[in-house]
């Protein structure tokens, strides 16, 4: 922790004497009633937004601000079609992105992202720190639909790319500090140095702290009569600690320096420390009756696991981070061991109860203006991290499972792009490259109790089985290699033909290191220690699309697009029969899209209707195939079938007058299934997959409308109130759809109040974030079918916060 002080102080004392030492004007662009031009870079080049022929939500940086984002998961709130949201405790400090029902909940390095995630065009291969904060940024690009032309890596889901400010010779920046509920504290700021004439420097940094919102009470120490020992005595409350809790630090520096007229570096280096308590969930379901795994605890009697359910609503949980030695009774002719050797009481051990990621890399951008109808563009970029969590999955005091490991990651990647016209830029194009390689090794030590229970789907008197304690230390090597060609043909002045092409070839390999605690090779898993397992392949995807210009301010399109997610092996096998290759999976879209600018550019009006083929669909299952060996548990990931969706996507701007600014966002979206192998659909088993089930994480409907007024106040100054409100239909967590792993629909609504110096240079705002202080789930973790419970991760109740910013 002292290490971890001294960075944050270091950022600290960074961001305010960069900013104070350049106190300097900057210059505002006068406010117009119209809407502005939104410039991305989508295909490649510099357009406006409008202009574009797909379905692209772009965000800048006011607007994040003015509804309070400050990390990328509350971007979704207003993008249609998008769920982002933090994972599951189990799954440690990471992302959980869908768009348009295409995405991944498991964090495990041998899995593909559905969503490709982008910063300054660099990629980010892995879930796990994936929970950005919008640092410095100059906007957010969310791209809704295959991408296997238009990004660096193939994202057949969608894309978010976030783009940060860049160095400029002007200099300035600015210093925000925010206070709020539970002690938050915010620091954040930016400061542009011009060093010489052509070579500028940035340098941004965020240092955030706030209590946690999830309370984990000693179980003991609340329930005397319980016989259970306290974990801590005394402790004020009975509460341990505050899960859900910020400790969060970040900086980025950056380097721009422009050789000359036709050539440019952009370098960057960035450092992320992110050290808490684990991410706070309550034990929403448990099985009705007694499990014969659930231990003794520190002297008490036998417990139901259900005793241990707080009421609909609650912020607390009973986690005691440990497993004591227990007996179990196995099946005849099973390896010993028959019984469980204690996993050390991680709750009395200071620090060992945590979750962190500390990472950072290095990208260095290059652009080269060859001649006036020839540019190349080079990004490398080297990332890395180490992660870390312990999870208690029953969330109670009493033995089931408990995971406490570590991930440690890199990656180079490289991506080069020739940009050209010719015919009098008729024709514009784009060839190019991109490669990646990146290692990662998971280490874990898992003690699952629930094994040695019952299986829930096999009837009183059922055989048992052993518990199941393995080290594992599996190492993950995979790489990419991809050509892509883009053109757009200006076939009139209204018609533009729009084309893509790219190949694909990558591989992967998964090793299998499954110890005892001694270090010798866990029998039990029927032989994974060791074992090896491969997978390589290749694909070719291409988009055809026509935009047609009806007015000047009157843009559709219709496009037709291939993208896909690379296949693997199934990186949790609970024996080597489970250790099954999945295939690529692949999506086939068509789709047509309008945008508008009507009303003397005051009513922007945007909309996309597409369906798409969805095949060999990748899902992890809770119940596996008889032919693996072992039916549960499972987590094996499989290839369960084929599907049709199909959806609609609005969104608007409107400003009807002078100050007053409203914003909307819907989407529609079904699926269905047209194919479910019967390998994964067997009625004999358990949460099977049903052809009428639905995809994980994506509810039918999102609805999000947003409205702020600017007030001219006497002095010059203003004062500008802004409400969002955000509504999304029920989803399910799992592909077996289950209550257990249903979300039911809820709506948010958020609030902000700023004042704005005449001179524009500090101001002070006032939000308020669910007001209406909603109790919903993040995320549910099932698994009670297997172990006899399903946690939920609430998200964050009633908040206010106090900001002051002051540019310079």
């Amino acid at each position: 922790m002292a290490n971890r002080s001294s960075v944050a102080l270091a950022v600290r004392m960074a961001i305010g004497f960069s900013c104070v030492a350049m106190a300097a004007p900057v210059a505002f662009a006068a406010e117009e009633d119209v809407l502005e031009e939104v410039i991305v870079t989508a295909q490649f080049r510099e357009q406006n937004v409008q202009d574009i022929p797909l379905a692209i939500t772009a965000i800048s940086a006011d607007m994040l601000e003015a509804r309070s984002q400050t990390n990328i998961a509350e971007v979704a709130s207003q993008a249609p079609s998008v769920t982002l949201r933090a994972a599951a405790p189990m799954f440690g400090p990471s992302i959980q992105a869908y768009i348009r029902g295409i995405g991944q909940l498991d964090f495990n390095p041998a899995l593909e992202p559905g969503v490709g995630l982008y910063v300054d065009d660099v990629y980010y291969a892995t879930l796990t720190g994936s929970m950005l904060d919008l640092l410095d940024l100059e906007r957010v690009e969310i791209l809704r639909g295959p991408q296997g032309t238009l990004a660096g890596k193939n994202s057949i889901g969608g894309a978010v790319k976030l783009y940060s400010q860049r160095p400029t010779a002007t200099p300035g920046g600015y210093f925000s500090a925010t206070y709020g509920s539970r002690d938050r504290v915010d620091l954040r700021g930016s400061a542009n140095f011009a060093l010489t004439d052509n070579l500028f420097m940035r340098i941004s940094g965020a240092d955030k702290r706030q209590g946690g919102y999830i309370d984990r009470i000693d179980y003991g120490c609340a329930f005397p009569a319980s016989g259970i020992a306290p974990v801590r005595t005394p402790i004020r409350g009975c509460v341990v600690s505050k899960d859900s809790d910020v400790n969060y630090t970040a900086v980025r520096a950056s380097l721009r320096w422009i050789a000359n007229d036709a050539l440019e570096f952009n370098f960057s280096v960035d450092y992320t420390d992110d050290d808490r308590n684990p991410t706070g969930a309550v034990l929403v379901n448990a099985n009705t009756t007694p499990n014969d795994n659930i231990q003794p605890v520190r002297g008490a009697t036998n417990l139901p696991l259900y005793t241990f359910v707080p009421p609909r609503g609650s912020y607390y949980t009973y986690a005691s981070y440990y497993n004591p030695a227990g007996t179990f009774v196995t099946t005849p002719g099973l390896t010993p061991p028959a019984s469980a050797t204690p996993i050390p009481l991680l709750e009395t051990r200071p620090g060992a109860v945590r979750q962190f990621f500390k990472g950072g890399g290095t990208s260095l951008v290059t652009d080269w203006t060859i001649n006036e109808g020839l540019a190349l563009k080079s990004i490398t970029a080297w990332r890395w991290y180490n992660s870390g969590f312990v999870n208690d999955n029953d969330q109670s005091p009493l033995a089931s499972s408990i995971g406490d490991g570590t991930l440690p990651f890199h990656s180079f990647s490289e991506e080069v792009r020739l940009n050209g016209a010719f015919a009098a830029n008729k024709v514009e194009w784009t060839l190019g490259a991109f490669y990646m390689s990146q290692g990662s090794r998971y280490e874990t030590w898992q003690d699952l109790r629930y094994l040695g229970q019952a299986n829930s789907y096999s009837g009183a008197g059922a055989a048992k089985r052993n518990p199941l304690q393995f080290q594992q230390n599996d190492p993950v090597r995979a790489e990419t290699q991809a050509a892509f060609a883009h053109a757009s043909w200006h076939l009139t002045e209204e018609l533009t033909a729009n084309l893509g092409l790219r190949y694909t070839d990558e591989s992967k390999d998964y090793t299998f290191v499954r110890k005892n605690r001694s270090g010798t090779p866990q029998t039990y898993l029927g032989g994974l220690d060791g074992q090896t397992k491969a997978y390589s392949g290749d694909n070719l995807d291409y988009r055809i699309n026509l935009q047609y210009a009806l007015t000047p301010d009157v843009m559709t399109y219709v496009q037709y697009a291939t993208a896909f997610k690379g296949g693997g092996i199934s990186p949790r096998p609970f024996v080597i029969g489970q250790a099954l290759p999945f295939d690529p999976e692949t999506l086939n879209t068509i789709e047509a899209g309008v945008k508008t600018d009507l009303f003397d550019r005051r009513l922007r009006l945007n909309g996309s209707v597409y369906f798409g083929k969805y095949k060999d669909i990748q899902l992890s299952l809770q119940s596996c195939p008889a032919s693996t060996g072992l039916v549960a548990p499972c987590g094996a990931v499989a290839n369960a079938g084929d599907g049709e969706m199909k959806g609609v996507e609005l969104e608007a701007v409107l400003r009807p007058f002078a100050g007053l600014s409203i914003d909307a966002s819907y989407n529609y979206f079904d699926f269905k299934y047209t194919f479910v192998d019967p390998a994964v659909s067997a009625t004999s088993r358990p949460w099977h997959i049903t052809a009428d089930d639905k995809l994980p994480f994506s509810p039918k409907s999102k609805f999000a409308l947003g409205a702020t007024y600017e007030i001219g106040l006497a002095n010059g100054s203003t004062i500008s109130p802004r409400v969002d409100w955000s509504h999304q239909a029920s989803f399910y967590t799992n592909a077996a759809n289950q209550p257990s792993n249903f979300i039911g629909a809820y709506s948010l609504l958020n609030a902000r109040l700023t004042w704005r110096s005449s001179d524009q240079m500090l101001d002070v705002s006032l939000e308020g974030t669910n007001l209406t202080d909603k109790y919903y789930f993040m995320s549910r973790a099932d698994q009670l079918q297997s172990a006899g419970h399903t946690d939920g991760a609430p998200g964050r109740p009633r908040e206010w916060a106090l900001t002051i910013k002051k540019r310079f």
